[in-house]
């Protein structure tokens, strides 16, 4: 079992439901309008389906949905793998106002939309009412016979985007190779002037700091020399001062204690004051006045402004502007490099088809066993005589994920030539071709519950009894929940829940509660299409539930 509970409030048009579901084959049956898809949609929401704001009941700030799941080895790894805590059971839980915010938990904690989409792989399965659409789409079709033949084609998509990168560059040199010639010549000529520079990244700050500062050595030198004879070799200096001033204060310091601070102040500022005056003495002795020095920062600087203006470009830019020109010269090389490039498109493509041609035995294989499974099915679903084929057609050039194009083709009774599925069948034909796909496909995925939400739809008689048996025989290894209108596929579900539509307080409200006995067999009778007080139809109804 997976799914043990789901609570609603405020959602649509129930304004609150606490469902328990049991192991087994578990259907939902309601009158029309009662909204049997309801649970479907609101598993889907808490899921990570995408959210819309009318799915708040009127009246209601916000909706919200919880649904209990058993945790399993697949999904224990998952909450260890994303960092979430892990529980006996598993629980998600979403919210939705109606500004259309939306908020999300797995087990308490904050989860992001994108977190339940990856988690619902391992909890779900759900096949809808339209599931016969896909069959006339080639993309679905194809993936729909991989996930019978167990083919994963992530690594062929991969090698496929590496091959088009190299084709793609390969091409480019080729288009371009007179141009990238003349290119090449051009930044290499171009690349030897600024070679002659060779500027650095910040050298530029850096070179007008020094030039200023040589530039002005004398005035500097002469700026320090008297800062620091003001500091503590005229008379009186700075430092004779503060020496006065603490000749005062000390004198009478054992009379007012708060001369205390001042003192402590002066003799501060007195330390401060010899330092900056040795820190001056150093800086003017060792100031530098090299003409020869200046000449060569003022050459630099000379030649630097003349690039910038060559080339059109601030002094600031010029450093990255020779980074960028390496950066085309070698990439132009690389494609001029016309054999390397060559031989690593060979390379890439080699690669590319020995892993589409592993996909192409895996498909080969697989597709006469999913023809046999379909034509099977499809002679207990009321196609007695028809044919089910996959046919795999060889592209001339292949596409990411293989050589193949995937149809199915089907033949509604004996004697017919198959022909593509979506030109021959009928609507019924469809549903029942997309039943089988899924009873079929569903056997294969790992998720502990699988969803049918009214799959049976164009379908009657003894075929509904077949379905029904189908979802049953389903039921005994996982968890299976169908909407249906069918009650011969009713009457063989393990558990059976009504949705009821009720008026209060001038409003429609959905409920959903499971039934048995008496109630049962009445629903059963309904769905009939009798009274549910008639005795011939209570009498069916007990003989489909075999009571």
């Amino acid at each position: 079992m997976s799914l043990r509970r789901i609570a609603l409030r405020d959602f649509v048009i129930v304004q609150s439901l606490d469902l328990e579901l049991a192991t087994g084959f578990t259907v939902l049956t309601g009158e029309t309008g009662a909204g049997k898809s309801i649970l479907i949609d609101a598993l889907q929401l808490a899921l990570g389906a995408r959210a819309q704001t009318g799915v708040v009941r009127e009246g209601a700030s916000r909706c919200e949905i919880a649904a209990e799941f058993d945790n399993t080895a697949a999904t224990a790894a998952w909450l260890d793998e994303e960092g979430f805590a892990q529980e006996d059971s598993l629980l998600v839980k979403r919210t939705l106002d109606t500004e259309g915010r939306s908020k999300a938990w797995i087990n308490g904690s904050v989860a992001t939309v994108t977190q339940l989409k990856s988690l619902a792989d391992a909890l779900v399965d759900i096949h809808g009412q339209h599931a016969w659409q896909s069959l006339t789409r080639a993309e679905a079709v194809r993936e729909l016979l991989d996930a019978y033949a167990g083919v994963n084609t992530q690594e062929a998509k991969r090698l496929w985007a590496a091959w088009r990168q190299h084709r793609q560059a390969l091409d480019e040199a080729t288009a371009s190779q007179a141009q990238s010639q003349q290119e090449m010549e051009r930044l290499s000529w171009q690349i030897g002037e600024l070679d002659k520079l060779s500027p650095q990244a910040d050298e530029w700050a850096e070179l007008n700091t020094q030039h200023g500062r040589l530039a002005n050595a004398q005035g500097l030198i002469e700026a320090a020399e008297q800062a620091a004879a003001a500091l503590d070799d005229e008379s009186p200096s700075a430092a004779d001062l503060i020496q006065r001033a603490l000749h005062q204060l000390e004198g009478q310091a054992h009379i007012e204690p708060r001369f205390a601070e001042p003192i402590e102040a002066l003799h501060s500022a007195l330390a401060q004051v010899q330092d900056a005056r040795h820190t001056l003495h150093q800086l003017s002795r060792h100031m530098d006045t090299d003409p020869a020095t200046l000449k060569a920062l003022d050459d630099r600087l000379s030649l630097w402004m003349s690039l910038a203006k060559r080339y059109r470009r601030t002094p600031e830019d010029l450093a990255a502007f020779h980074a960028e020109s390496r950066a085309q010269l070698a990439k132009l090389e690389s494609f001029a490099d016309l054999d390397g490039l060559q031989a690593a498109e060979r390379a890439a493509w080699k690669t590319f088809t020995q892993a589409i041609d592993k996909l192409s035995a895996q498909r080969q294989q697989a597709a006469p066993r999913l023809s046999k499974a379909v034509t099977e099915t499809m002679q207990t679903l009321g196609m007695s005589g028809g044919r089910f084929e996959v046919a795999l057609t060889r592209l001339d050039t292949p596409q990411a994920a293989g050589w193949e194009q995937v149809e199915f083709l089907v033949a509604g009774h004996a004697g017919v030539t198959p022909r593509p599925v979506g030109k021959v069948a009928s609507g019924g034909e469809l549903s029942r071709i997309a039943l089988a796909l899924s009873v079929i496909t569903s056997q294969l995925g790992q998720a502990p519950t699988l969803i049918f939400d009214e799959v049976d739809s164009g379908i009657g008689g003894a075929v509904a009894h077949t379905v029904g048996q189908l979802l049953r025989q389903l039921g005994q290894d996982r968890q299976v929940l169908a909407v249906t209108h069918l009650a011969q596929v009713a009457a063989s579900a393990d558990q059976h829940c009504l949705v009821s539509k009720q008026a209060q307080g001038g409003a429609t409200l959905s409920q959903v509660a499971p039934i048995e006995g008496t109630a049962r067999v009445q629903e059963i009778a309904r769905m009939l299409g009798g009274s549910d007080q008639s005795q011939a139809s209570l009498a069916h109804a007990r003989e489909l539930l075999g009571a």
